[in-house]
């Protein structure tokens, strides 16, 4: 039975997340039944990543099983057209052998978190990135940022309903970086905690308005206590990018 590896990018704001659920539309069932629709199967999309609702994606990947074997392009094509008017896409479909897993083949997660720090409401990119009005220090962030990176124990910065059997997570990169208005934090792992990111960049926002120092952030950390823990940031920033494979 041919596997095919999905390259997925989505707009997270019309769905509940990526994984099905009872209360609302998902990226996984749209897709299933888009590819229903193209080969008359009934299918289960496996990601990488179970994003939360709001959350967008650039580069989610998926895989699936489908008993003829079609041609890579037309798997795009054909599931594309059957998922508009949706805000989801398949960038690229391709043949992959059958111990490929897009979840547990998995060796890095990459993900986006953009800030708009601006005065002005947001018109082309409401719901795609978190507005702050007061001015962050971007340097005073990334500083901070760095306390975060390397092995630790991230109860503080992670969601009481996390299902991860340890919180000790290894954080390979968290930087933060400016380009006029635009703030992107950049944090990278084989695997995050549920909520991570969004908490980070949470604590890291605090340290950009003044409120909290690099030094809090690792208070925060060390208590391993989640109501240490700042706001956690919106959904609306954040962008499952990347995922990388051996």
């Amino acid at each position: 039975m041919p596997r095919y590896k999905l390259t997925i990018e989505y707009d997270g704001g019309p769905f509940v997340g990526w994984q099905i659920q009872e209360n609302g539309p998902s990226v996984q069932g749209v897709l299933a039944r888009a590819i229903e629709a193209f080969c008359g199967e009934k299918v289960s999309v496996q990601g990488a990543g179970r994003t939360d609702a709001g959350v967008h994606a650039l580069g989610q990947v998926g895989h699936v099983d489908l008993a003829k074997e079609w041609d890579e392009d037309t798997v795009r094509d054909a599931v594309n057209a059957h998922l508009r008017p949706h805000p989801v896409a398949i960038i690229n479909a391709e043949w992959v052998d059958n111990s490929f897993d897009a979840r547990f083949s998995a060796i890095r997660r990459h993900y986006l978190y953009r800030i708009a720090n601006r005065r002005a409401d947001l018109a082309l990119d409401r719901g795609r990135a978190w507005r702050i009005a007061k001015p962050l220090d971007a340097r005073a962030m990334q500083a901070a940022a760095q306390r975060l990176v390397g092995r630790h124990d991230f109860t503080t910065f992670r969601n009481v309903e996390c299902q991860a059997k340890s919180p000790v997570k290894t954080l390979d990169q968290l930087d933060v970086n400016r380009a006029a208005d635009d703030i992107q934090v950049l944090a990278s792992a084989r695997s995050f905690l549920h909520s991570q990111v969004r908490s980070m960049v949470g604590a890291l926002a605090l340290v950009g308005e003044g409120k909290w120092t690099a030094d809090d952030v690792s208070v925060a950390l060390a208590k391993r206590d989640r109501a240490a823990c700042a706001p956690v940031a919106p959904p609306d920033g954040l962008y499952l990018a990347k995922v990388d494979y051996a």
